[in-house]
């Protein structure tokens, strides 16, 4: 068995692996879906390594590159993401061959860390290959009584983007900002990264509202009978900004016939209860510094939006 650097030209068989190991139940699998992620991606190109044996792929492991930002330092992360096995070639371990030959690449590059929100099947054998658990996600829950409106349901998410483009580059900017002076990591925004992971998003669809020094990405979960609006992005400039925010979600808790809304609260001071109820992050040191780890280590310390850490 040999281990190499996937080139694009394997696309179309590594997508093989992912559909034989994967299925497509639940998941989206195409060359078109995998250049989204691993190629198009703002940040840059994934780190994606391919198990071979007789010149045939059996094994797929990447990471896609992430920015975070602190204290005006710039992290240059990478998100543990699709890994699959060829059902065939199970048992041999290729998952944590490929899975620390990639942390020794990344490491080499210079990247700062790597991280994911393994579940509790997968999380075990992370730490075992040096990954340590920060804590849960700081998530916000608020009740909705959406579902007892007789407005007529909508199903269709909705891209409407009524300000230019040198608008929102100013309120990212603005925001970008403002979360620096919190101290706290945070990933950049831009109307690049925006269009890319919330407008063009083959895998999850978002409805998005852009306007008036606002910019907004939601879509409904269902849990069992349950819908549940989940804020991925909310970004605004002032207060006044911030009402006509409230009102969009009133509106869209309505139009979906919502239960419950969910959303972050250390940016979304909406009403609501507030607590570690989101999955376990975790993170995998390459080229942090021990106070810049000790920071990180401390999920207080993060400022992510859901949309940051949610998986697509």
């Amino acid at each position: 068995m040999t281990i190499e650097e996937a080139q694009e030209k394997d696309i179309p068989e590594i997508v093989k692996v992912l559909k034989a190991s994967l299925g497509e139940k639940d998941l989206l699998l195409s060359e078109a879906t995998w250049r989204y992620k691993h190629i198009d991606n703002p940040f840059g190109k994934s780190i994606v390594l391919i198990a071979k044996e007789d010149g045939v792929i059996i094994g797929v492991r990447a990471f896609m590159r992430w920015e975070w930002k602190k204290n005006g330092r710039l992290f240059k992360a990478l998100r543990a993401v699709d890994t699959a096995t060829h059902p065939n070639h199970q048992g041999k371990g290729i998952f944590k061959k490929l899975t620390l030959e990639a942390v020794g690449l990344a490491e080499t590059f210079g990247d700062h860390f790597i991280f994911n929100t393994p579940n509790d099947q997968s999380r075990p054998g992370y730490l075992k290959m040096g990954w340590e658990k920060v804590g849960k996600i700081h998530v916000g829950i608020k009740p909705s009584f959406g579902f007892l409106y007789f407005f007529k349901s909508i199903s269709e998410y909705q891209i409407n983007k009524n300000l230019t483009e040198e608008d929102l580059v100013n309120l990212t900017e603005e925001w970008n900002i403002k979360r620096v002076s919190s101290r706290k990591i945070f990933t950049p925004k831009s109307p690049v990264f925006l269009k890319w992971r919330y407008e063009n998003n083959p895998l999850q669809k978002y409805e998005v509202i852009a306007k008036n020094n606002l910019y907004v990405a939601y879509y409904i979960k269902s849990r069992g009978r349950l819908k549940e609006l989940r804020v991925s992005e909310c970004i605004y400039s002032d207060i006044q900004s911030w009402k006509e925010v409230k009102s969009l979600f009133a509106t869209a808790e309505k139009n979906y016939k919502v239960h419950v809304v969910s959303f972050t609260p250390e940016l979304n001071p909406l009403w609501g209860k507030k607590g570690s109820f989101g999955p376990i992050l975790t993170l995998r040191n390459l080229n942090l510094n021990i106070n810049e780890k000790s920071e990180l280590m401390a999920i207080s310390n993060w400022n992510n939006s859901l949309g940051d850490l949610e998986l697509y």
